[in-house]
């Protein structure tokens, strides 16, 4: 079994409040991404979001084309925050290792995390787990500084790795000093959805670190994204227009899902 360090034990938050949202307690909170390619695009997808359920906005900036521009990258930061101001924003670079859209260096990523973490515009920022450990504890400092919590995330897309290896890493998360470990993984059986749920009860009952954002990837793993109450999972991922991962849920559909199972606990 893993064990988590006691003094750190005793430190982590069971709640994380970004603007006027709690995470951690309650109903899972809806999540919407924007993946727009352009300002433009990016735009129409913020006045959509406008529309639904959403409790926090994700800024997919992995899908941008002009991502490695800092001034590019604040022009948007300020449309969205203009557009959305009262949701927080997270603001997430995914590599293509990891299931994302473009690939860049070491050095740009660090580059272009700082670059939104000082924007003065974000409220959390998603740093992965597999980056240069030295880059994740710089980040972490510097969001920090500017008060902008941290998600550190790790993504299987091909697979569900065995439950002490899922465990293991949302507690190294944890030990990095992250504010909300995410472990995101392909389900291909449903003795895969269940591998997960239990990883994600170990953690949050077990081990005490919370909140948690975790998810079984892919039609089959649908459920995961539901139960999050019940197993300890603070946060899922809803679409807007088009899914940024596969199995996510229409928004709005979500939301009633999410409500009509907060009512039977």
């Amino acid at each position: 079994m893993i064990e988590m360090k006691e003094p750190l034990k005793k430190q982590m938050k069971q709640t994380i409040k970004v603007k006027e949202v709690e995470l951690g307690t309650g109903t899972p909170k809806i999540c919407v991404s924007i993946i727009g390619k352009n300002l433009n695009q990016i735009r129409e997808e913020a006045e959509h979001i406008k529309t639904l359920p959403a409790d926090i906005v994700e800024w997919r900036l992995d899908f941008f084309e002009e991502v490695t521009d800092r001034s590019s990258i604040q022009e948007a930061l300020v449309e969205i925050a203009g557009l959305l101001p009262k949701l927080p924003l997270m603001v997430t670079f995914r590599n293509k290792k990891e299931g994302g859209n473009k690939h860049v260096s070491p050095a740009e990523y660090a580059m272009i995390n700082k670059k939104v973490i000082t924007s003065g515009l974000v409220d959390l920022v998603d740093v992965e787990l597999m980056t240069d450990e030295s880059v994740i504890r710089e980040l972490i400092t510097t969001a920090k500084d500017h008060k902008v919590s941290v998600i550190i995330s790790n993504h299987d897309f091909e697979k569900t790795p065995p439950v002490d290896i899922m465990v293991s890493r949302l507690v190294k998360a944890a030990e990095l000093g992250g504010d909300i470990p995410k472990l995101a993984v392909m389900a291909t059986c449903p003795k895969d959805v269940l591998s997960l749920m239990e990883a994600t009860r170990q953690v949050r009952e077990d081990h005490g670190i919370g909140p948690l954002i975790t998810m079984s990837m892919g039609g089959i793993g649908t459920v995961s994204r539901l139960s999050g109450e019940i197993f300890g999972s603070a946060l899922t991922f809803g679409s807007a227009k088009k899914a940024s991962a596969p199995g996510q849920i229409d928004a709005a559909e979500l939301k009633k899902i999410l409500d009509l199972m907060h009512k039977s606990l």
